[in-house]
């Protein structure tokens, strides 16, 4: 079985759209767990609209999209898992292509695949830069976030070894733990796009300021990972300074609202 997990707050409208991508697969043994973050909109009818034994809904209060993906991994009965944002889709054959891909590769621990972009309704093309590597990517996934959560699919015993989403960090949350991840794993690009991912609205956290401010704080977390390689720290220290200093020239002569953000315990989509 493939445990899915999607985390929601408010997208019912996008939601139905993302359950139906998962209900299409090719591949049939699966598990769709949606975790309702507090949502006040008609988020639970959506779900409960789908007369499906697979699909399962939890609903929790408002804190944060990792607290919402951890709560769909514990839940979860699968081995593998796969993780699909409430406003993206997926090709049909997504979850066979990625299955295949762990039989017959069976020490691997964690895949993705290629993405076709949309925003404001209109396919775009990636950047040369938002080329995802393959293999030992640590290096990679410093400077830049090279794994996306809506293409990924992993062995659930990854989290035994790196933990889960941190729930201290109201947004890039899935840098962090792909970074924590790298350095115990490979992370293979698979070369089909079977992964949409849908962007150009205000509430994708990918659009929110500050983000910097967020990855200097996952990247101070490695200096304390026993896993980081002593030829890494001086990498791991660069990046740190040059993104600090992003910071300090920049986003925080906006009247202190990096910090403010950054240290507010409100959880943030």
């Amino acid at each position: 079985m493939i445990s899915i997990i999607i985390p929601t707050y408010n997208r019912s409208k996008r939601l139905k759209d993302a359950i139906e991508s998962v209900r299409t697969q090719t591949y049939v043994n699966w598990e769709l767990i949606v975790v309702d973050d507090g949502s006040t909109d008609n988020t639970e009818e959506v779900v409960r609209s789908f007369d499906d034994c697979r699909i399962h809904y939890i609903k929790q209060d408002n804190r944060g999209v990792s607290a919402a993906r951890n709560t769909g991994i514990a839940k979860a009965h699968g081995k593998l898992i796969a993780f699909l944002d409430s406003d993206d889709r997926w090709e049909p054959s997504k979850l066979e292509v990625q299955k295949d891909f762990f039989d017959l590769n069976p020490d691997s621990y964690l895949c993705q695949t290629e993405e076709i972009w949309i925003r404001n309704g209109v396919r775009v093309n990636p950047k040369k830069k938002h080329a995802k590597p393959s293999g030992w990517i640590f290096k990679e996934c410093m400077p830049l976030c090279c794994v996306s959560p809506s293409a990924v699919m992993m062995k659930r015993d990854v989290f035994d070894t790196i933990g889960m989403f941190d729930e201290s960090l109201l947004s890039c949350e899935d840098y962090d733990l792909w970074l924590r991840a790298s350095l115990h794993y490979e992370i293979t690009t698979l070369p089909d796009q079977l992964t949409i991912k849908i962007g150009g609205h205000d509430d994708q956290l990918s659009s929110q300021p500050c983000l910097d401010v967020y990855r200097i704080k996952a990247l101070q977390k490695l200096l304390d990972n026993p896993a980081l390689l002593p030829a890494l720290r001086p990498l791991v220290e660069a990046d740190i300074s040059r993104r600090t200093r992003i910071v300090e020239n920049g986003v925080l002569k906006r009247s202190g609202f990096c910090e403010t953000r950054a240290t507010s315990p409100e959880p943030r989509y």
